[in-house]
């Protein structure tokens, strides 16, 4: 675990405590983006970065779900 304030921007996390379906990416250093919604976010929130693996299975499950609403 690190900080918000030790991401680069445009990496991905999640926050702890938080569902692991929410999957933030830092925008800048006091806002990161949900949905493409940005949020302010404290310097100092824990965060998990997230690995490769992990971002591209992200995205997988998301396009399978957008997929599946256009049946």
């Amino acid at each position: 675990m690190m900080t918000f304030q030790q991401l680069q921007i445009g990496d991905y996390f999640r926050i702890p405590g938080i569902t692991a379906e929410c999957v933030y990416r830092k925008a800048s250093s006091s806002h990161c983006s949900l949905n493409a919604l940005l949020q302010p976010i404290r310097p100092a929130t824990t965060v998990i970065p997230l690995s490769s693996a992990e971002i591209t299975h992200y995205f997988v499950t998301k396009q399978q779900l957008l997929k599946s609403l256009k049946k």
